[in-house]
């Protein structure tokens, strides 16, 4: 009896040890737990907070801008801003340079000044015809990428190479656009595709002189724009006029058909420059393509195009002083295409090439959004 009173009394006192320690145990696990839910608590405290605070400060803006006069001024403090960047200066290629290594810059650079020249002696048929030509050559090009890489190598007796493209087109195309071809192909390119992009090059400055000489490259300029603002808002025509699977003439009917049915008369200049690009698209975006064409439009005066968003349409003041500011900045003369979108609130959204400065009232909006805790 004495033992198993021993007994009993010892395994009470483990017990009771075991349950102090188990005790102890579960009030460190329950506290750790009220750490946890009080953190997670807070955090999801504080999102709320944030996403609310955002959502009104977005009500606000918008309540803000809703008065044109105050929507100006954001537009005006950028501006400012901008202004103080002004004296910053940077190099800006034009489009196709841009694209390309140093021998084919000096290649093109070379070839489009002799054509310059050149052009001077042809007339309104002879630069048309030029340009279909040198249109056509450049897909044969595209086609056969051995008979390309042939034209472009690297040896100093360009002969060889001169040679061949007259094998190959002559009694094709008129004496005019054989000289051109002849031109292109002794000069040293970086890139097979860099030839086919010089020839197409010279089609198209053989039309935009169309253009200068009768006094449109205004129009010209304009129409490309907004045909390329068109291809963004509908895709479907995008898609139809870029499908590759499609026969080059089957997707330029389709081209003509649509600028057959706009408001205003396109000119002639522009369908000319339009169909030559969906016929030589070489797996490019029909979108990109035409938005490409528009800026070496307006490449051709020396200028830069600035694609630039705004909530609102800019006063005359505004768009003045911003061409301006913009031309300092880059060192060029400056071309504005506005895109005007709502959603924007205020300020203004530029982008030169790659390079995008976004002053918009919603991407700081945004940006705050984005900074809220997970």
């Amino acid at each position: 009896m004495e033992e198993a009173r021993t007994d009993a009394e010892r395994i009470a006192e483990q017990l009771e040890a075991q349950a102090d320690v188990e005790a102890e145990r579960i009030k460190m696990q329950g506290a750790r737990q009220v750490d946890l839910i009080r953190a997670q608590l807070t955090r999801q405290l504080r999102l709320e907070l944030g996403h609310e605070s955002v959502r009104q400060a977005r009500e606000l803006v918008r309540n803000h801008v809703a008065d044109q006069a105050q929507q100006s001024a954001t537009v005006d403090r950028f501006l400012d801003q901008l202004d103080a960047m002004a004296p910053a200066t940077a190099d800006v290629d034009y489009p196709l340079l841009a694209k390309m290594r140093s021998a084919s810059r000096r290649a093109l650079t070379s070839l489009v000044d002799w054509f310059g020249t050149m052009a001077q002696d042809l007339d309104h048929q002879g630069l048309t015809t030029l340009a279909g030509e040198l249109v056509s050559v450049a897909r044969l090009l595209d086609r056969e990428a051995v008979v390309t890489r042939y034209l472009t190598v690297p040896a100093e007796d360009a002969t060889p190479r001169i040679r061949l493209i007259e094998r190959l087109v002559s009694g094709k195309v008129g004496a005019p656009t054989l000289e051109v071809l002849r031109t292109a192909v002794s000069k040293r390119w970086s890139a097979n595709s860099d030839l086919i992009d010089a020839i197409e090059h010279v089609s198209r400055q053989a039309l935009l002189e169309l253009a200068e000489r009768a006094g449109q490259v205004d129009e010209v300029e304009d129409q490309l724009f907004r045909f390329s603002r068109i291809l963004d808002v509908q895709p479907r025509l995008a898609i139809l006029l870029g499908d590759c699977a499609v026969p080059a003439e089957g997707r330029v009917r389709l081209l003509r058909k649509v600028l057959e049915r706009a408001d205003s008369t396109v000119n002639p200049v522009v369908v000319a420059l339009l169909s030559h690009t969906v016929e030589l698209l070489r797996g490019q975006a029909v979108e990109e393509a035409v938005l490409f064409l528009a800026e070496v439009a307006v490449a051709r005066r020396g200028e830069i195009v600035a694609q630039v968003g705004a909530a609102a349409e800019l006063s005359d003041a505004q768009r003045t002083r911003l061409t301006e500011v913009l031309s300092r900045i880059y060192g060029h003369p400056v071309t504005v295409q506005l895109h005007i979108d709502a959603a924007l609130l205020g300020g203004l959204s530029i982008a030169v090439g790659d390079e995008v400065i976004d002053g918009t009232l919603s991407s700081r909006l945004a940006a705050a959004a984005a900074r809220l805790p997970d």
